[in-house]
């Protein structure tokens, strides 16, 4: 190779060296002037429009409601969004920046001023659930120490409505979980996971592949489609508001069920609260659902299934009588009629007319106390209904101690007092009546769609035949009378349906034992219908109801209005 063409190489070596040399004193240059001379500009800048990166979403299923023509209805969804924070130490101007944000979006003025204080802390949280719109006009203000991040929130469409039922979403050992309800009996169906991977795509497919084939299906990822119907749901709750606001009780609530499949058509407690702030709730209280949770001496209603009882027995026939003397003593406690009043020979018919306590007594007594307790147990009151919602109590009747307790035991649970139940348990027990003899078995959830797309409905166990179908269809025509004839005289019988009823007035049990005795009584009300092919039974209840004594007067009226308002919903034919 000629010298010449070796020092022409080197030379353009040179040239690029330069070149490269230069650059990197610019870049250096430049970095000097970023990092360090309008350093401080530019982080705020920067932290004003801080995003929090979110490389996978959680998600959780939802939960539907199910309208009467199958339409799904949200009840629990998952809706995205964004958080807003401040850096403190650089907020420049305290007053500024809150006018600005305040004028997007609600921020709780103290919190603001007590967070902008603490400028040793570099994160602090002052608003929630802002929507993109919100986040994008304060993201162009450019308030330097402003940060907002990607948010997730569990948002219940429907707020109050059926919130017992459904529950809610919260924090425990800081993890997100359903806490109440159905979210947390779905818990793990429902479960917080995380998605947006293809990873997770395909494993998606193969957990929904297991899960058709699996009967654990609480344990599959997927969102679950309720038995609930929303409009059903908000006729319940609208009447119960109604009852609280003219007797103003402690609690009230009611149930909807289909007594022939158990479904659970609406299901609702008052005093309530709206999931998407359960945190502002004052008595967590509210969150239970007594329905299930709590049990209690539920009066009256329970003489329908002790005629029940003896008739299937062959103990008694609706035409059997005795002699109904008003009080009668047993076991040394003295054991009345509500108004204490002889009636002389009265014929069974009347004992459920009247609501006689002595009625039952007699049929108790002359059935024999171990066939009794056998009947007790047979419609579930010392077990649970398997409810698929959180926290069931099992029924208390240890009192009748396997036919081997104290006379007056039966004699009292004869007409629900001294055995507890829960409501659902004895709406499942009445079923039984509407229902040809067999229990229903009570649910909420009906099917479960997986993430996948793929629904698979739950199967329900057929219940157990407590009576003898003659017998439900005989106490059936029963209670007909009773709601045509005795219950306010008749003046809510309808002339083209056929309703089977029933009121109940329990005393109050005082811890320690005995009964408060100043007017503090526990009112609960049953019906079905139509009543030889019921399509309903609606089981409603109030605690301590003020200005009125018996049920009859404080949930007759309001059983009434729910019966009328389904039976045009559904548009049941008439049967009669």
């Amino acid at each position: 190779m000629r010298s010449d063409s070796k020092s022409e190489i080197k030379q353009r070596l040179r040239v690029l060296s330069g070149i490269f040399v230069v650059a990197a004193c610019f870049l250096i240059l430049r970095l000097y002037f970023i990092q360090i001379v309008h350093g401080d500009e530019y982080r705020e800048d920067a932290m004003g429009q801080y995003v929090s990166p979110e490389p996978d979403t959680q998600e959780r299923g939802s939960i539907l409601f199910t309208q009467k023509d199958g339409t799904e209805v949200a009840a629990a969804v998952m809706q995205t969004g964004w958080r807003l924070a401040i850096n403190p130490k650089l907020i420049k101007n305290a007053d500024d920046a809150y006018a600005k944000i305040s004028s997007i979006v609600a921020l709780d003025r103290e919190r603001f001023y007590s967070s902008a204080k603490k400028t040793t802390d570099p994160y602090e949280e002052v608003a929630f659930r802002l929507s993109d719109e919100e986040a994008k006009e304060i993201r162009a203000m450019k308030i330097a120490g402003v940060i907002l991040a990607q948010d997730q929130w569990r948002y219940y469409p429907a707020r109050e409505l059926a919130a017992n039922a459904v529950g809610f979403v919260g924090y425990k050992n800081d993890s997100k979980t359903g806490l109440y309800g159905l979210e947390r009996q779905y818990n793990l169906t429902l479960g917080i996971h995380t998605s947006g991977t293809a990873m997770n795509a395909y494993a998606e497919i193969f957990a929904n592949a297991r899960a058709i084939f699996s009967r654990n299906l609480a344990s599959s990822e997927g969102s679950i489609i309720t038995t609930i119907e929303p409009n059903a749901q908000r006729q319940l709750e609208e009447t119960l508001n109604g009852v609280m606001k003219t007797y103003t009780p402690k609690i009230a609530g009611g149930i909807v069920m289909d007594p022939k499949t158990g479904e659970i058509v609406a299901m609702a407690m008052r005093p309530t609260y709206d999931p998407n702030s359960y945190n502002t709730v004052e008595d967590p209280a509210v969150f239970s659902n007594p329905l299930v949770e709590g049990r209690y001496e539920l009066g009256s209603i329970m003489k329908p299934l002790t005629v029940a009882s003896g008739i299937d027995s062959g103990t008694i026939t609706p035409e059997t009588t005795y002699n109904d003397t008003g009080c009668i003593t047993v076991s040394t406690y003295k054991i009345c009629n509500f108004d204490q009043k002889a009636r002389n020979t009265v014929p069974m018919q009347e004992v459920l007319n009247q609501s006689l306590n002595l009625g039952v007594s007699f049929i108790t007594t002359k059935m024999g106390f171990p066939t009794f307790t056998r009947y007790m147990e047979g419609y579930g009151f010392g077990q649970k209904t398997g409810i698929d919602l959180p926290n069931e109590v099992q029924g208390d009747i240890s009192t009748l101690g396997n036919g081997m307790g104290p006379d007056i035991n039966y004699d009292t649970a004869a007409y629900g007092q001294g055995v507890s139940v829960s409501p659902i348990a004895m709406t499942r027990a009445l079923s039984s009546l509407a229902n040809k003899g067999m229990l229903a078995n009570p649910h909420v959830v009906k099917a479960i769609r997986f993430d996948s797309g793929i629904k698979r409905s739950i199967a329900i166990s057929r219940g157990t035949q407590v009576l003898q179908p003659e017998t439900a269809e005989t106490v059936t025509g029963m209670l007909v009378k009773v709601f045509d004839e005795a219950l306010l005289k008749g003046e809510l019988k309808m002339d083209h349906y056929s309703i089977a009823a029933k009121t109940g007035t329990a005393q109050i049990p005082k811890p320690g034992g005995g009964y408060y005795g100043d007017n503090r009584y526990l009112h609960s009300f049953f019906g079905y219908f139509p009543a030889h092919d019921a399509k309903f039974i609606v089981f409603l209840f109030a605690v301590e109801p003020r200005g009125q004594e018996y049920a009859s007067a404080t949930l007759a009226r309001p059983f009434a209005e729910i019966a009328k308002y389904l039976i045009n919903y559904y548009q049941i034919p008439p049967d009669r």
